[in-house]
């Protein structure tokens, strides 16, 4: 039960973090450091106990890397899906108690051009955190949660104008649920994340120095 409420907490910080930063005028200009800043966070705080997934692309890459067993990466995207309908209720409400403007649906309107973001960005994501988090030299050391921070802010810098830069299953759940994205663009993020996370665990495994 620990490591469920952990990716719960973890997920809903994470997707609350978005919602909020995204359609604040003031800090949309910084919301890629305060989604990295967050999810660093909650690595930092919960990886002891849950593995700090935050992701179902995330479980079904440690899923093929045999890290976590079947039943517990149902419950943890489970968890994970529900922490991110929590999260955006939350955040549109918090949202107009602040007054903000009405919440704009995003529209890809290149949809193969997102996709190959939402890859790329979920493919360096999952890449460098099966690297950090699942090699016995890296695993545990302090560094982990910067590199995995570290990537979420390229990766938002440099496709997010693209794709909306979620590289996260529930980050997209939640957007849609907030009015963020559009929910006829929800397979762009679905095929994007998927096709990512399996390429990077694919890519890890040929990679992955088994002497170590």
């Amino acid at each position: 039960m620990k490591k469920y409420l952990t990716e719960f907490i973890g997920t809903f910080f994470l997707v609350l973090t978005v919602v909020m930063a995204i359609n604040n005028p003031a800090t949309v200009a910084m919301a890629p450091l305060a989604v990295a800043g967050m999810y660093l966070a909650m690595i930092y705080a919960g990886a002891q106990v849950s593995g700090g997934h935050y992701n179902p692309a995330v479980t079904m890459a440690a899923l093929m890397r045999g890290k976590i067993e079947r039943g517990d990466a149902l419950y943890y995207i489970m968890v994970q899906l529900v922490a991110s309908v929590v999260a955006a209720a939350i955040g549109v409400y918090l949202h107009d108690c602040n007054n903000g403007a009405a919440i704009v649906a995003r529209v890809n309107e290149q949809p193969i051009c997102a996709v190959l973001a939402e890859f790329l960005g979920t493919f360096a994501l999952v890449f460098v955190m099966l690297n950090v988090t699942s090699t016995r030299p890296n695993e545990g050391t302090p560094s982990s949660g910067l590199a995995i921070g570290f990537t979420v802010l390229a990766a938002g810098l440099a496709f997010g104008s693209l794709s909306g830069g979620a590289f996260n299953p529930a980050i997209a759940f939640g957007a849609s649920v907030a009015g963020m994205f559009g929910w006829d663009d929800i397979l762009v993020y679905l095929i994007g994340n998927t096709l990512g996370a399996a390429a990077a665990a694919t890519a890890f495994q040929f990679t992955e120095d088994t002497d170590k």
